[in-house]
Order: C-alpha cells, then structure tokens, then sequence
C-alpha cells in the first residue's frame, strides 16, 4: 500500500472505560489497518490517557475519517487529537548563533533523510554560517540582535516565520533569550536544546565551572521553550561519563556531541508525533 495511506493519529484525553474500543471500532469499520499503536494511562480511574496509532487507510480518505472520528469519538471522550497522513512533511525554522554543530547535524540529518520535514529556513543572529547552510539549499536570513534592538529582532524574526509557515521552531544553539512575547506570537513549537548543568551551572563556561567542582556526568536536554527559561517541558537527555583526566576542551567536545544527539532526537519524535504535552511532562512514545 502506498506510504500517503499511512496515517498516525496522537490522542490525549481524561482516562474512562471504551476509549480505545471506540477508537478500534471506528478504524476497523473504515477498513483501516492498525500497524502500530502505543498508549499510557497517568492513573485508570480518573487520569489522563494517551494514544498514538498509525494504521493503513484503504482510499486514503482522511479528510472523510477525520471527520467521522471527530463526531463520533473525539466529541464524546472530549479529546484533543490529531490525525494526518504519516507521510505528511512539517516545516522548521533552524535559529542558530556562532556555534555550528547542532545547526549543521540537523541539515545533515534532513538531508541524509533523517528527518521527516522541510528547512524552510535558517535564522541566525550572526552571518558566520550562511555559506555552509545555503550549501544545503537552505536560505539564511541574518538578524542582528543589537543592544537594545531585541524587540525590532524578534518582530523581523516573527514576520520571516510567518512567511515560511512553519510548523517548528528550533534553537540550535541560539544564543539570545526569547520574550514571552515572541513565544506568544509565533503560532509554533519551540524546542531548545541546553547543557545539563542548569540551574548549577547556569550562564557562560558552564564546562569550565563544572570541570573545576570535579563532576562525573555531563550532558544535555532538549525541552520545548516556554516563558519560564530553561523550565519547559523535557523531550529528551543523555549524558556521558568524565572524570579528572579530562580538560575543560575535552569535555566541551563530548558536550557538543551530546548536544546534537540529543537535539536530533528530539526534533525526530516531535516531527513523527511521539511527544505528547500535558502539565509541563512530555509523554514520548
């Protein structure tokens, strides 16, 4: 069957009896096939349940099932859902500063196939980059951020994503804090991508402070960016041993790696609906 018939639906609702009968039950009489499905209840009586299903669609009638599916399922269990075919391809903005190696991993994973979107465009607040982005068929746009010029930045920043219509927003290593009001604005998500030492290590040279408290575990976090910086909801983590021997250099570069890994992946499941929100947690299937 044609890979367009392959359609993902993500669920999250207050938790009751019959829920995934009727989500079955809808499926199965449209002659739908269900290929994978993963869900989680936080408490069966009376918590919230989540859902992620993809499932073969003979016709490839989806406006037609959606519609269906919002009467008799959605509306009745109060849901909040989507459905689209899985082959569908969302569009992201790249921010970026000085620092390349999360911006240039994820124009290698989008080109390698990694990444089931299109880099609409690159946004960076420096010009250092735009030769090796426009080398993957990406524009760059350069947006100063002067002393005192933010809030004219993000106005320029807001009207260039609102004319790419793009469904994410990725700080790859993005050096400059975002408003509340940029937040507000942008239509949306935002995903971030930080060393793991904040709140200990907060602010500049973080590998150089924790090298000198001796710790034994560095890494990295990936969260959607929220008002509250740093304090969104976490996607995805992963650290790497260091011990005495290793130099404030050597342990930037692990950092680095992690950095990426992490942001790759996140970016990955945010794309192929594997992250659910609810209450600042992230339930990732």
């Amino acid at each position: 069957m044609p890979d367009a018939f392959l359609v993902r639906l993500v669920v999250q609702c207050r938790d009751r009896p019959g829920i995934v009968a009727a989500v079955a039950r809808l499926l199965a009489d449209s002659g739908a096939n269900i290929t994978s499905s993963a869900q989680h209840s936080t408490d069966p009586e009376g918590g919230w349940f989540f859902l992620r299903l993809e499932f073969d669609l003979p016709g490839g009638d989806v406006e037609g099932l959606r519609a269906r599916f919002a009467a008799d399922v959605a509306e009745p269990f109060a849901m909040q859902w989507r459905m689209a075919p899985a082959g569908e391809r969302q569009r992201i903005a790249l921010l970026a500063s000085r620092e390349e190696h999360c911006l240039l991993d994820l124009l290698w994973r989008r080109r390698r196939g990694e990444l089931r979107a299109e880099i609409a465009m690159v946004i960076a607040n420096h010009p250092d980059h735009r030769a090796d982005v426009e080398a993957f068929g990406v524009p760059y746009e350069h947006v100063p951020v002067a002393r005192g010029g933010k809030p004219a930045a993000e106005e320029r920043m807001l009207e260039l994503l609102a004319a790419a219509r793009v469904d994410l927003v990725v700080l790859a290593r993005y050096m400059q804090v975002l408003s509340a009001g940029f937040l507000e604005r942008v239509g949306a998500p935002v995903i971030n991508i930080h060393h793991s030492f904040l709140p200990a290590f907060a602010g500049a040279d973080p590998y150089a402070r924790a090298r000198e408290r001796g710790v034994k575990i560095i890494g990295a976090t990936a969260h959607y960016a929220t008002e509250e910086l740093d304090q969104g909801p976490i996607i995805e983590q992963d650290v790497a041993r260091v011990d005495h021997r290793h130099t404030v250099g050597e342990m930037t570069a692990i950092g680095r790696d992690i950095e990426r890994v992490v942001l790759g992946r996140a970016v990955a499941w945010h794309l192929d609906d594997r992250v659910l929100v609810h209450d600042n947690r992230t339930v990732v299937f």
